[in-house]
């Protein structure tokens, strides 16, 4: 383990088929004011809607609703949030959807009572709060962010083509409580299932591939990517399957809730780049992941063979006798890459959007970091990006 580190995660989780009850637990301690904050509509389509509507009412909530809150929520729907809650008083902002109403929400309750213009603050010179922040309650449908458990943020801004994530230093910006329910997942689309099961992969990649400690942490991400693979065929095969969906979501919450990342060095250089992407083509974030993650892996292996090897061989279980351990490593890649083709996911750029034109400029709104096995310079992320297409 690595340096000096503090731990704190505030959020209450409630699990399982009755967690929603949980709810009226959870209400009594905010005010009188909560502002709903929803998706495209399928939350009335399933019945989650009337659920959680009927439990606001019994709990005398004066309600107010954010719908429309899109897969890669935009600085403008962010404005149009702030007003809503402002006008509304709000008390508590209860999110129900997946990661990306969940990471609005948190948005949302940074800028209420923020007289800066949020993006700048929050999403260019990467401030902190300096105003009271609002309490955020999460009501899962999707899995992959984990954001039901972090305080992490991610706005597009299609004025300028960039996606960006903001993880606020405070807990208390982390959603106050979160209930997962698994059943509420299983009316998801194959595709949004798959993109939100390689979300929750990369997470778990963007932490392990780092350093060369001895690290408990990465013990811990080698058995939650087992747990991940395995549900994955399971839940791909059979998406009513509970006991694997169950272990995804539980999974899900695990590779993105700060724990794995104390006392290690982190890479989230996919992100950046699956970010960029998004913001010049508005794919799926999971696909934008898949699609430039192996070109990267590949790019940067020669600087972290240890690990890889060690991936290739905990993970994948590649047999390491009589080969090299490059040898080895890209052994392990290749069994990373396919599972993604079994699981269906888009594996080029091109298929999301992209064209060769975009190269250039999704370049340029590619963050770079220096935390993994190798610190691009643009040139790299040019030749990534044009091994993704």
């Amino acid at each position: 383990m690595l340096g000096n580190f503090s731990y704190c995660n505030p959020t209450k989780l409630y699990f399982g088929e009755d967690s929603l009850e949980a709810l009226r637990t959870e209400l009594p301690k905010y005010g009188e004011n909560v502002v709903l904050i929803y998706g495209g509509g399928s939350i009335k389509k399933n019945g989650i809607y009337d659920a959680v509507v009927r439990i606001l009412q019994e709990s005398g909530k004066r309600v107010a609703e954010i719908a429309g809150v899109m897969p890669n929520p935009t600085v403008d729907k962010l404005y149009e949030g702030v007003a809503v809650a402002r006008a509304h008083g709000a008390d508590l902002l209860l999110a129900v959807g997946g990661g990306s109403v969940c990471d609005y929400a948190k948005a949302v309750s940074v800028s209420v009572h923020c007289d800066e213009d949020p993006w700048e603050k929050y999403y260019i010179r990467f401030e902190e709060p300096s105003c009271e922040t609002l309490p955020v309650g999460c009501v899962l449908t999707m899995v992959g962010t984990g954001s039901e458990m972090n305080a992490g943020a991610v706005i597009t801004n299609p004025h300028t083509h960039q996606k960006i994530g903001h993880v606020f230093a405070d807990e208390k910006i982390m959603p106050r409580f979160a209930i997962l329910n698994p059943r509420y997942t299983m009316t998801l689309p194959q595709y949004q299932m798959v993109a939100g099961i390689y979300d929750i992969f990369n997470h778990i990649c963007e932490q392990y591939f780092s350093g060369d400690d001895d690290n408990t942490s990465d013990y811990l991400s080698e058995g939650l990517m087992r747990s991940v693979i395995h549900a994955s065929r399971i839940a791909s095969r059979d998406p009513q399957d509970y006991e694997a969906r169950s272990n995804l979501m539980w999974s899900a919450t695990w590779a993105l809730n700060t724990l794995l990342s104390r006392g290690k060095s982190t890479d989230w250089m996919v992100h950046m780049l699956g970010q960029a992407v998004g913001a010049y083509t508005d794919a799926t974030h999971g696909m934008t992941l898949a699609a430039v993650s192996l070109p990267y892996y590949r790019h940067i292996l020669p600087y972290g063979v240890a690990k890889f090897k060690r991936f290739a061989i905990q993970v994948w279980g590649v047999d390491p006798a009589g080969k090299d351990d490059e040898q080895v490593a890209r052994e392990g890649l290749a069994a990373m890459e396919a599972w993604m083709r079994e699981l269906g996911l888009v594996m080029d750029i091109s298929k999301l959007g992209a064209t060769a034109d975009m190269v250039e400029g999704i370049a340029d709104a590619t963050i770079l970091l220096p935390g993994g096995y190798k610190t691009l310079d643009r040139a790299e992320v040019v030749e990534i990006l044009k091994e993704s297409l």
